[in-house]
This record gives structure tokens, sequence and C-alpha cells, in this order.
């Protein structure tokens, strides 16, 4: 229940086309989100995806918390040489008021505007571009391809936790 894609495993090889299947997946993630959470009660969205885990209402909020830093953190490495990305404690942004009771519509909004704007951004990075590198302080040394795939799956990553919890509560 904790890794439903399986861990993140970064691939060393990339090719144009990996780039562009997780770009799609960028792209379609607010309306696929959208969609898993849409007709969920208040109950529901305060349910917890697995024990000790996160309720499907902190994990939408998470994932525009998370995407908004990833936008930002993609421009960094497209404007700035070798940058040290600064990290959130998600787990403490998890816990704010805002993530436990804020309406998920908000964070459905806010991630359908961002990966727009995301979207056409990456679509527009030049093939020379997605070498550049940036240093992760939790993850170490990587390029902006590499970032493009981690973003991709942790989208995959939390849907899967809130479908998986869906089809388990038979919801």
């Amino acid at each position: 229940m904790r890794y439903p894609v399986g861990p993140f495993s970064l691939r060393t090889e990339m090719t144009p086309e990996d780039r562009s299947r997780w770009i799609v997946e960028l792209a379609e993630l607010p309306a696929r989100l959208r969609a898993a959470v849409g007709d969920l009660s208040d109950v529901q969205l305060d349910t917890p995806y697995r024990p000790g885990g996160w309720t499907v209402r902190q994990v939408v909020h998470h994932l525009s918390d998370s995407n908004v830093n990833g936008y930002i953190r993609f421009c960094t490495v497209l404007t700035e040489t070798h940058p040290i990305l600064r990290t959130f404690d998600r787990n403490a942004w998890a816990l704010l008021p805002c993530s436990r009771t804020v309406p998920v519509d908000a964070s459905l909004d806010l991630l359908g505007a961002l990966h727009r704007r995301w979207v056409v951004m990456l679509g527009q990075v030049a093939e020379h571009d997605w070498s550049r590198t940036l240093f992760h302080p939790e993850r170490g040394a990587m390029t902006l391809g590499d970032l493009l795939q981690l973003y991709a799956w942790h989208g995959r990553h939390h849907l899967a936790h809130i479908t998986g919890l869906r089809r388990r509560m038979a919801w």
C-alpha cells in the first residue's frame, strides 16, 4: 500500500519518447485526480489511504504543494547553473490545518492551472536542456530529465494511493 506503483527508480537512459510520455502524464494528472476524488464525501476524503498514511484530502493537497514546488524547481534549473534545490517538509505541510480541512477543489483547481502552464513550458524545453544539472539535497546530483521522471512517477504514485483505497473500500 505504501508504494502501489513501486518505489521510484531512476532510469539513467531516457529517450525523447520517454520524456514525451512523462509530460503527457503530467498533463493528464489534474483530470485523473479530479476523477478519482470528485464524487467522494468528506468522510471518504478524510480516510487515510493506508494505516498511518495521509488522508485522501491530504494527498490531494500534497500533490498541489509538491507540484507548485516542482514547477518552481524546473524554472530554477532552466535559469540557473547547477542550482541547489530547496526542499520542504512534506509531512509537516500535510499537518497544516489547510491540508486537513480545505475542500479539495482548491488544490484541484490550482493543479489544473499550474499543469497547463507547466506542460507548455516542458514542451518547449530544448533537447540539450534536459541534461542541465541540479543538486537535490535528498537525492543528490540530478538532471532536468531525471526531475521530470521523478514528478511523473510522483503523480502516478499518489493517484494509485487514492484509486487503490477506492478499490479496497468499494467506493
